[in-house]
């Protein structure tokens, strides 16, 4: 709700859904869910009619060809940037959309940057990567210490990749654009940080496997 205040919807998207993996782990409740559910698209509803560029961005949404010198043209701009890659880029540094200085080319359409520069292949390797702790969360929640740790991993999973999610279809115009940036790749120093942490977070709820026993002899410390 605060970041609905905030004007910061997509933030608010990624913290409702994984609120929802956070019932579902803990309650197991499909009811509280659809609910949950059925209680936000009632309030984005209200939101859209409160915030008139949130209805534009869904009026967009699957027709930013159709208005490319209007709420389109950032994304349709983006998209032609990530199709002149190709396979394997333009080189790094060498993109057209990095010349153009387009809005928010290093942040919230740093996907359509990386398949332009860097091309297709290691654009897709950079989403492969960060849906790998997804694996770890869910092999962390097998030997958590407890099931809060589980529960602490597998949300901590979910907000990088349903963030990364958003950022990439958000970019392609296959979901409407939030503006949500992609975890590690996108340009900002807070948001490094707090992904760290994140992960941080999702190794450190597995139960290590390694014993250290720390026998005292003598006024000596010794470790086995």
């Amino acid at each position: 709700m605060v970041l609905a205040i905030l004007n910061d919807f997509g933030s608010a998207l990624v913290f409702f859904v994984t609120y929802l993996v956070i019932v579902f782990m803990r309650s197991g409740d499909v009811m509280t869910i659809l609910v949950s559910v059925g209680g936000a698209g009632l309030a984005g509803f209200l939101a859209m009619s409160i915030r008139p560029h949130l209805a534009r961005r869904f009026e967009t949404w699957g027709s930013v060809w159709e208005d490319l010198f209007g709420v389109g043209r950032q994304q349709a701009q983006a998209m032609s940037a990530a199709a002149g890659g190709g396979l394997f880029g333009v080189g790094a540094g060498e993109g057209w959309l990095r010349g153009r200085r387009i809005f928010a080319f290093d942040n919230d359409l740093v996907f359509a940057l990386m398949c332009e520069e860097l091309g297709l292949i290691t654009a897709f390797a950079a989403v492969a990567a960060l849906i790998l702790p997804v694996f770890f969360a869910l092999r962390s929640a097998w030997t958590a210490r407890s099931s809060f740790y589980a529960i602490c991993a597998c949300a901590a999973a979910s907000v990088l990749v349903f963030q990364m999610t958003l950022n990439v279809l958000g970019t392609m115009d296959i979901f409407p654009f939030t503006g949500i940036t992609f975890p590690f790749v996108s340009r900002g120093g807070s948001s490094l940080i707090a992904s760290w942490g994140l992960l941080a977070l999702i190794k450190s709820a597995g139960r290590s496997d390694t014993v250290i026993n720390i026998p005292r002899q003598t006024g000596m410390v010794t470790d086995e």
